[in-house]
């Protein structure tokens, strides 16, 4: 069995929320658009990586998931992000930190899910 790629589905109250997570701060682009639709959507892509965007209430209540996304420079990562969204930075990670399992990490959060980003 081969897989090539993970492309996960995230669902938003709002999806200007996510477009600010993943368009403006992370800078993903927007691959497919029907934001504008009677049932919002988009896909966004970055370095091979694809994001599914849905605006769904329901089940954005029901869902707050985690991603993680890794990187080989987190501190150049961090320096982009702390300085142009410095309120997007959680609290409880807000810091590239060494963690005990070896990753070095430090985490967003817009309201619906938590964004860790990683280097290992």
């Amino acid at each position: 069995m081969h897989f090539t790629k993970l492309s996960p589905s995230l669902h938003y109250v709002d999806i200007r929320v996510a477009l600010k997570s993943f368009v403006d701060c992370l800078e993903f682009r927007i691959a497919h658009d029907e934001i504008h639709s009677p049932n919002p959507f988009c896909v966004v892509e970055k370095d091979g990586l694809g994001i599914l965007i849905f605006q769904d209430k329901n089940l954005a209540r029901q869902f707050s998931p985690e991603i993680r996304l890794v990187t080989p420079d987190i501190d150049e990562v961090y320096a982009r992000v702390a300085s142009k969204f410095p309120e997007m930075l959680h609290p409880n990670l807000s810091k590239v930190t060494l963690r005990p399992w070896g990753a070095k990490e430090f985490a967003l959060v817009d309201g619906q899910i938590g964004i860790i980003i990683q280097q290992w």
